[in-house]
């Protein structure tokens, strides 16, 4: 199995990114494990509608170019389905019997284009709370080293 995760821009955090790195490699003992960085579209700081419209739209071109037909998609999206830990870890579970290897998207700082919604396989939500995209990350990395462990039915600590 195969776990991409795929965000626009990089992380200046030291916190986060040694908290990603740690839950990377965690992960790493179950599936090859890999995170990229896409290219996130500069916009100014009064940008249009319009300005956001197109620069998600690109985004998602860019990274829509990344993900292969026989992967799954988890989208992580503020008007995704929010799940508690074992009904994520079930959805991971039923989603790799099908195909085996997943992928986990993050939108910028703007949001996502409706392309990359129409692609989703899962559409995940991790809070009402509003999250960087790199906070999510991180997030999202303890929660997929989680669901990992209960679908072994390893404990881990709550």
């Amino acid at each position: 199995m195969n776990i991409r995760f795929l965000i626009p821009g990089k992380c200046r955090e030291k916190y986060i990114n040694d908290g990603v790195n740690e839950y990377l490699k965690r992960i790493s003992k179950y599936a090859k494990v890999s995170l990229t960085y896409l290219s996130e579209e500069s916009l100014p700081d009064n940008a249009s509608d319009n300005q956001i419209k197109k620069a998600l739209s690109i985004e998602a071109e860019r990274a829509l170019k990344q993900i292969k037909d026989d992967e799954v998609l988890f989208l992580v999206d503020v008007h995704g389905k929010k799940y508690d830990s074992a009904s994520f870890a079930k959805v991971m579970e039923e989603k790799t019997s099908i195909k085996g290897n997943l992928v986990f998207l993050f939108g910028s700082s703007y949001g996502l284009d409706d392309s990359l919604r129409k692609r989703a396989d899962v559409t995940f939500s991790l809070s009402d709370f509003t999250f960087t995209h790199y906070m999510a990350l991180l997030l999202t990395t303890e929660q997929v080293y989680r669901s990992m462990k209960i679908m072994r039915g390893e404990t881990y600590d709550k």
